[in-house]
């Protein structure tokens, strides 16, 4: 029954929406961090092998998405290659880091709000605005879309506009004096602050079943996004670095402001004009992630990984249950604040999804080499990407072993989600490759 599907209304625009949207706020906070223990050589080593896993990853991940065009995204693509348990794990993996992600950036415009507004509490200000975007997400894809659209394109406009501003005073000789590089460690401690340039592209794969022509759609769209959002890194990290000493940079994880600041003064028109911009980029990733992370929900309650109300949809196509709550748990993490946790298990949950994404994209043009592949990534394109993979993935896990406990409750996570699914998911029939009205009863 028609009521029973998603409904395909995503157009390229709105997959580059997705895309692009659930990653841009990863310019406008924190990544100056990528300065901490390294110089400016060092966090364009960083940032070329972010790129060099990100890039081939949109290629290879533009093959997956046409050929099984889930909103399952990576737990589809990971039971086609290795099986049902593989792929709760691997949508699990996707499912937690964004719900961790989105807290962090309400979190973040909360602050933005605040210094604004002085009077209103950053802690008021973060809910309200999940609250904002969770109600535009009820109102159907096309809602998000149109909204998504329109917030991803002015955090896009923003990166250009800051480097517009803020070049012509950079002085590059700076570039040169920002310590030592920092060794090996150096690079690596960076590597996870380059990612944020790209963290969570993965969202866009989640609206496959809603794009109205994925076979076309989806590859241009991810080639697109993921061309616009090396740019837009590469704008953030030369503007930054030639516009402040290291020092001035580091002093807080809002570099944009700073140099604004810098440049025009605090309280001016530009720098009210930035934090805006700096807000309505974060709640473009805000919006991206929403969908991203209710969609993969309702797929893991669709194959009964999940409880099946979680599972349902409303008149309008869209999985209400699953966006309410993904959304409560959100707000409760946003209220309780906690960002260093937020962080090291969104991490984990990015490089674990990552890692089993080119492993099925391997399996499966080894196993299934016949697969109806309505585009087809080159092969020396994907294999750049996995050594890179690999070593995005192990800074992160290494920057999640040294944060000490909250590694272990990472690890916790994890462990306890695979108990669930061996001992309550396993025996029940399901699969995240098919339609609800397809699934097999228990």
């Amino acid at each position: 029954m028609e009521e029973n599907k998603l409904k395909k209304a995503l157009t390229p625009a709105g997959i580059w929406a997705v895309a692009v949207g659930a990653v841009i706020s990863g310019n406008y906070y924190g990544w100056n961090y990528i300065f901490s223990e390294t110089n400016f050589t060092g966090a364009l080593i960083a940032m070329a092998i972010a790129a060099l896993f990100y890039i081939p990853f949109a290629f290879m991940y533009a093959e997956l998405a046409t050929a099984i065009p889930s909103s399952a995204g990576p737990a589809a693509y990971t039971e086609k290659a290795f099986g049902r348990g593989a792929g709760f794990f691997a949508g699990f993996s996707y499912l937690v880091e964004s719900l961790f992600c989105t807290p962090g950036i309400c979190i973040a415009v909360g602050a933005y709000v605040h210094t604004l507004i002085p009077a209103c509490p950053a802690v008021v200000a973060s809910v309200i605005t999940y609250l904002i975007f969770l109600y535009v997400n009820c109102r159907g894809i096309e809602s998000g879309q149109a909204v998504g659209l329109v917030v991803t394109i002015i955090g896009v406009l923003g990166c250009v506009l800051y480097a517009g501003v803020g070049l012509p005073h950079a002085d590059f000789s700076r570039l040169s004096q920002m310590g030592d590089l920092g060794g090996i460690k150096g690079i690596f401690v960076a590597i996870p602050y380059a990612v944020w340039f790209f963290l969570a592209f993965e969202a866009g794969g989640m609206g496959a079943e809603e794009c109205k022509n994925p076979s076309k759609d989806i590859p241009k769209a991810f080639i697109v996004a993921i061309m616009t959002l090396a740019a837009c890194g590469l704008m953030m990290l030369f503007t930054t670095a030639g516009a402040l000493p290291k020092d001035q940079i580091l002093m807080n994880d809002a570099p944009i402001a700073n140099v604004i600041n810098s440049i025009f003064g605090e309280h001016s028109a530009m720098s009210i004009l930035f934090i805006i911009i700096a807000m309505i980029g974060l709640v473009a990733s805000l919006n991206g992630i929403i969908i991203g992370q209710s969609r993969q929900t309702y797929s893991l309650a669709r194959c009964k990984c999940l409880p099946g109300y979680l599972g349902k949809l409303d008149k309008n196509g869209t999985p209400i249950n699953a966006l309410l709550t993904t959304s409560v748990i959100g707000i409760v993490l946003t209220i309780i604040g906690s960002v260093d946790v937020i962080v090291v298990i969104a991490n984990m949950g990015s490089a674990f999804m990552a890692l089993c994404c080119f492993a099925s994209w391997i399996k499966l043009r080894k196993s299934q080499p016949k697969m109806t592949r309505p585009y087809t990534c080159a092969t020396w394109i994907g294999y750049i990407g996995i050594p890179f993979c690999l070593i995005v993935a192990f800074c992160s896990l290494y920057g999640a072993v040294t944060s000490g406990l909250l590694f272990y409750i990472a690890v916790a996570f994890f462990v306890l989600a695979m108990i669930y699914y061996a001992m309550v998911c396993k025996s029940k029939n399901g699969t995240f490759l098919v339609e609800p009205e397809d699934q097999p009863e228990d």
